[in-house]
């Protein structure tokens, strides 16, 4: 039996147990490391106005964080929406990620673009809608929310998941152990199994990246300027200027978990 194997088993006897999650604490690798205070605070920005939906912060982001090219998983992904003069708005299945298709449709996590004005509706079917038919239509970018209050975090039972002090959640894949937990927990459902590593995965802001300087995969990719990060600690950040100044909504606010990725002009029937 292995380490992962070991402990999962021990977990879940102590789960049965009803043992108080803080006396996992002492297994947890980070908490020291998370506790230390940092001169940034790492924010997204999003603006649904400048985003078309084109694909190519998904391809960048599979290719930079290991995602096999071809599965219906992704760390970051876009939903288009069609509002129908009906009130209908059209949903699409056929991903596997658990947050895809709730609100939208977004095959391969629009890996690929949306090329079509079919809608997939799932199990190889498809809907065409015409253009008298629709009332708006638009694009809106998905990823991790990166949660000052993350419930993946409070849930995982061994500290492979965590929080850095400048805000970004992460996930050890050395000690994640496959429960599963983080992945019921997040309300965003940004979260999936990955089938190589067999660990939870998510975004996390291309970590190896923004601590070097560098912009993330998908906001260097994006070619329309849709998706910015920037630091919430400077003042003088443009990202944090538009945060503080503008306009800007996050999603699901009301279950308390202090996104920072932000969405400038965030339409009110997205969730």
């Amino acid at each position: 039996m292995d380490r992962r194997d070991f402990l999962k088993q021990t977990i879940t006897i102590i789960a049965g147990a009803a043992i108080p999650a803080s006396a996992l604490e002492f297994i947890n690798p980070r908490t020291l490391f998370a506790a230390k205070s940092s001169d940034y605070k790492w924010v997204f920005l999003a603006d649904t106005q400048k985003c078309v939906g084109c694909g190519f912060c998904v391809k960048a982001c599979k290719l930079e964080n290991e995602v096999p090219y071809d599965a219906d998983i992704t760390r970051t992904w876009v939903e288009r929406y069609i509002i129908c003069k009906d009130g209908k708005m059209r949903v699409d299945k056929g991903v596997s990620n658990p947050g895809f298709g709730i609100n939208a449709d977004s095959p391969k996590g629009a890996r690929d673009g949306f090329t079509t004005p079919k809608i997939d509706i799932g199990e190889g079917h498809s809907v065409e809608i015409r253009d008298e038919d629709i009332s708006k239509a638009f694009f809106v970018p998905k990823l991790c929310n990166q949660c000052d209050n993350p419930p993946c975090v409070q849930v995982c039972p061994v500290g492979a998941t965590y929080k850095t002090a400048d805000g970004v959640v992460l996930v050890d894949r050395g000690w994640c152990i496959g429960c599963g937990y983080c992945i019921m927990g997040c309300p965003y459902g940004v979260r999936f199994f990955h089938p190589v590593y067999k660990v939870a995965e998510k975004c996390n802001f291309c970590y190896h990246r923004i601590t070097k300087g560098m912009k993330t995969a998908c906001v260097q990719s994006c070619p329309f300027g849709a998706r910015q990060i920037g630091n919430l600690k400077d003042p003088n950040d443009p990202v944090t200027n538009i945060i503080m100044n503008g306009r800007v909504g996050v999603l699901k606010s009301e279950y308390g978990t202090k996104p920072q990725v932000y969405y400038l002009a965030l339409d009110r029937e997205v969730r």
